[in-house]
């Protein structure tokens, strides 16, 4: 069982947000319901899957709108085109639940000019940054009915991750409602903010404003986080030249401890980057720390661990230890296995320290090794 630091996320307030192409601000029924009237929500199929709507006349909709805007949850925010300055939309903060750091975006309705536009996309980005760094979330919903297929594809395009259905899980407009739950977690933040900062910069997008990259494409590219690690990034093939010299050097210091040369010393880094997980830690200088990490049906291998001479002792073998825990949580394994040369008593010391004990020793032709498992809780 993972802990988490006793701090409620902060509740929503009635913020402004603005970006490139979208202002988000609080609802104000009586400023905003004329835009969003004649921006399209008069067309039906807007509230096909809301639990209201639609409204047959202006009148209707404004007088609906305006018990609206006063309520704490859901929060209501307007989404206003920066160049237009039309208000062409809304969405909510809702299902706020700051002590166990939980939010959701829901209550979405876009007008028909705004759907599939950058001002949706950045509107959703500026309430996802607003919900992760300014109220610290650790959790952002989106739920959507099943039935309702551009909303499924538009959370997964946004970067949420699809976590299953709730059958009828709610009565919409006298019909059973089966419910798709879809999340972004906290240390998947910094990454998928990485992609939208991409995605919304000036030089993604032509004179014509046609974007050169999609932001599914940015986000797909990204590379994979450790949960609660965000400073330790995926190693890429460009990368390698500068893996081997850390993994020279570190593994210089137990080739002089044992009088065998390591075995790291002696595989294929091409190879490894292309089958395994490598993750690096850096600073100005250059590479600090390395571990290679190889994904098996029943376990996860720590094939490396390595740390620079100059910041032995700083506890960051530590740290790269307990990024291999979360990692074998975050994908699904409970059991972690490693083997090390038996004269290296130090680090089997260190292993011990950190829950791993003895498996086996086995011979090989020219030393013998220690093989060494730790079983995670569960739960």
């Amino acid at each position: 069982m993972s802990l988490v630091p006793p701090h409620p996320a902060k509740p929503p307030e009635r913020v402004t947000r603005d970006g490139r192409f979208a202002r988000v601000e609080p609802l104000d029924a009586a400023k905003h319901g004329a835009d969003l009237w004649s921006g399209g929500l008069a067309d039906p199929a807007v509230w096909t899957y809301l639990a209201y709507g639609p409204f047959e006349t202006e009148t209707a909709f404004q007088d609906w709108l305006a018990t609206r805007d006063h309520l704490a949850d859901p929060l209501y925010f307007a989404i206003r085109d920066q160049t237009s300055g039309k208000v062409l939309g809304c969405a909510t903060l809702m299902e706020i639940r700051p002590a166990n750091g939980v939010i959701e975006v829901g209550h979405i309705f876009f007008s028909p000019a705004m759907q599939k536009t950058p001002i949706a996309t950045e509107a959703i980005f500026l309430l996802m940054r607003y919900a992760f760094e300014d109220l610290g979330n650790r959790r952002f919903e989106w739920k959507c009915d099943n039935g309702n297929a551009p909303s499924k594809r538009a959370a997964q395009r946004f970067g949420f991750t699809p976590e299953g259905l709730f059958r009828q899980h709610m009565i919409v407009k006298g019909r059973n409602r089966d419910t798709a739950w879809f999340s972004i977690l906290d240390s998947e933040w910094p990454v998928l903010k990485g992609a939208y900062e991409a995605w919304l910069a000036p030089e993604n997008f032509d004179g014509e404003g046609t974007q050169r990259k999609s932001l599914g494409s940015l986000i797909a590219a990204a590379p994979r986080m450790i949960p609660g690690f965000p400073d330790l990034r995926l190693a890429t093939p460009d990368d390698r030249a500068a893996i081997e010299a850390l993994q020279a050097d570190a593994y210089a210091v137990m080739w002089q401890a044992t009088g065998d040369k390591p075995i790291p010393l002696s595989w294929d880094y091409g190879a490894i980057l292309r089958d395994w997980d490598v993750y690096l830690s850096e600073d100005s200088e250059g590479l600090t720390g390395a571990l290679m990490l190889h994904l098996r049906p029943d376990d996860l291998y720590l094939e490396s661990i390595s740390v620079a001479p100059r910041l032995l002792g700083t506890g960051l073998g530590s740290r790269l230890l307990a990024a291999t825990d979360a990692a074998a949580v975050a994908s699904g394994r409970s059991a972690i296995r490693l083997l090390t040369n038996e004269k290296n008593v130090d680090r089997i010391a260190l292993y011990a320290r950190k829950g791993y004990a003895v498996e086996r020793i086995e011979d090989l032709v020219d030393r013998r090794v220690v093989y060494m498992v730790k079983h995670l809780p569960q739960g």
